[in-house]
């Protein structure tokens, strides 16, 4: 009843990875145990399975070995201290020619011969071996599907936003075309604006250039009037010119007339002061005269004080005698004395009356000289009075004749001025007009340029677009043929892995002949083993407890569990 429940256990549960039923005696029941097998080959979950001390013989290793050629997650199996004998050990031999996914088989204590242990060992390491290349197969296989994955996903991505971009594109051109349409009907009801504005510009300019003829004619007028009045001041002008130069020259005249009666009186001054100069001349050489007497004087007083002292000296002597002669000498001495003082008394008063009569002739002289300055500053400012009473009314007059012409003048300037800024006005307003017709138009060939631009940026970009997607295309057949290679060195791994298996398949063959040479050898080997299963008896004993304990566990689990009361209620 128990490997029968879990033989319905394992062919239903998806989540147990490891069983661990030892020293359970699920052998002794062949029934049970055929039922427990056949779950066993039908569950695909269960990966290690410990059956140790289960007393199964060559039949339960028989349908152990039917049941592991069914199953394929099963990837370590004890079978230890068990009764599989010869028949068991081929019965597992062969299956696992089938059993590609088995890793570890324990078969000891089951009177199992050697050659077939090495037989099996060499299986599982040839399953081992396979697992790994399978494993690194399958990871590579893997890796490459997730790559081809990746990559269909990418080029998938990159030619949905090509797309993408593409409708984008394609929406951004019409959508730039329907606004360029727009702009240009825009632009076209702008221009038909311009050219009805234009043409009422035309037929204002018509009317300014009317306006303007009329008022050339005007300003042609005004300008024969200026010049009509440019001539008559000229000849004004120079009417007033010629009589100014006729009072001009008749001022000359007069102010040379002055200037003779001046240059007259001052050949007479000159004439006076070189009199003087002659007569200041003579009074130097008198007193040059004067002071050479003087000298003399003193010479001779000074010669005659030294005679006088030489005399005293000598007289000293002869003073007695010579008492009479001093005192004759001494009388004609002074009366020579008085003589020269009265003459140079006279000399000096001689001098001083001509000097006299010269500052009087000089005082006379300087008097007839400033009278004749007067006499020529009073002529002079009369003239000039009377030259600036004539300048005076002669700018008057000029003055007015001025004014009325400035006045005439500043009129005409006026009108001219006035009719000036009209045109001026006028002709701003055409260029005006023509700047902004200008304007559009050039306006309107910018717009035709950034379409033509447009339109070739368009052309540009579907170029563009289109060797990209060619770009793509030329990289997945490239990515397309790199996949065809790896798939074909799959398949080469594959023919590879087929030889392995008929080199394995020749290898069995040889290992069997081998076992059936070795089969005496196991006779020997098995009075060996019932000398130990006195030994082993004793500790499956020993272990029986354990094993019924873990029976009654597993019959107590196995009741309680939700699949007993699923079959129950079935």
């Amino acid at each position: 009843m128990g490997a029968e429940a879990l033989g319905k256990l394992l062919r239903q549960n998806k989540s147990i990875r490891s069983l661990i039923l030892e020293w359970n005696s699920l052998g002794v029941w062949e029934e049970g145990f055929s039922f427990f097998c056949q779950g066993l080959g039908a569950n695909n979950f269960l990966q290690r399975l410990d059956l140790r001390n289960n007393q199964i013989n060559h039949h339960g290793a028989g349908e152990l070995a039917m049941a592991l050629k069914r199953n394929a997650s099963l990837q370590e199996l004890d079978l230890r201290w068990n009764n599989i004998g010869l028949l068991g050990g081929r019965a597992l031999l062969n299956c696992l020619h089938s059993n590609k996914t088995l890793k570890r088989l324990e078969l000891a204590g089951n009177n199992v011969p050697s050659d077939i242990l090495k037989a099996v060992e060499q299986a599982l390491d040839h399953n081992q071996d396979r697992q790994i290349i399978l494993s690194e197969t399958q990871n590579r296989a893997c890796m490459l599907s997730k790559e081809i994955l990746n990559l269909k996903d990418e080029k998938t991505k990159q030619f949905l936003d090509l797309m993408d971009t593409i409708d984008k594109q394609r929406e951004e051109i019409a959508r730039s075309g329907r606004i360029s349409a727009e702009r240009v009907s825009q632009l076209q009801e702008a221009l038909k604006e311009q050219h009805s504005i234009m043409n009422s510009v035309k037929a204002k300019l018509q009317m300014t250039e009317a306006a303007l003829a009329l008022s050339e004619q005007k300003v042609h007028n005004l300008g024969e009037l200026l010049s009509a009045m440019k001539q008559e001041q000229a000849n004004m002008v120079e009417r007033h010119f010629a009589e100014l130069q006729q009072q001009k020259q008749e001022g000359a005249d007069r102010e040379g007339k002055l200037f003779r009666d001046l240059s007259a009186c001052s050949e007479k001054n000159l004439l006076l002061r070189n009199q003087v100069d002659e007569l200041e001349k003579k009074c130097k050489v008198q007193q040059d005269q004067l002071f050479q007497l003087k000298q003399d004087l003193t010479n001779t007083t000074a010669e005659l004080k030294l005679r006088a002292v030489q005399a005293e000296e000598r007289l000293e002597m002869e003073k007695r005698r010579l008492k009479q002669s001093l005192e004759d000498m001494e009388s004609l001495r002074l009366k020579e004395v008085d003589h020269m003082t009265q003459h140079m008394e006279a000399s000096e008063r001689s001098l001083q009356d001509r000097v006299q009569r010269l500052e009087a002739i000089r005082i006379a002289l300087e008097e007839e000289l400033s009278q004749v300055k007067a006499a020529a500053l009073t002529e002079r400012g009369h003239a000039e009075e009377e030259l600036i009473k004539v300048r005076n009314q002669a700018r008057l007059d000029e003055q007015q004749r001025l004014e009325h012409l400035q006045e005439k003048l500043r009129l005409m300037t006026e009108s001219r001025d006035e009719a000036q800024n009209c045109c001026l006005k006028q002709k701003q307003m055409v260029s005006e007009a023509q700047a902004k017709a200008s304007q559009l138009s050039l306006h309107a060939d910018g717009l035709r340029r950034r379409i033509e631009e447009l339109q070739q940026d368009l052309n540009s970009k579907e170029q563009e677009k289109v060797t990209e997607v060619n770009k793509v295309k030329v990289e997945l057949q490239e990515q397309i043929g790199h996949l065809q290679a790896e798939r074909t060195a799959q398949e080469g791994l594959r023919e590879k892995i087929a030889a392995l298996e008929r080199q394995l398949k020749v290898l069995s063959s040889n290992h069997r002949e081998a076992l059936l040479d070795k089969e005496g050898e196991i006779s020997v080997l098995l009075e060996k083993l019932r000398m130990k299963e006195a030994d082993i008896s004793r500790m499956r004993e020993e272990e029986a407890q354990r094993a019924n304990l873990l029976q009654n566990a597993i019959m107590a689990y196995v009741q309680g569990s939700p699949l007993r009361t699923h079959s129950s209620r079935k």
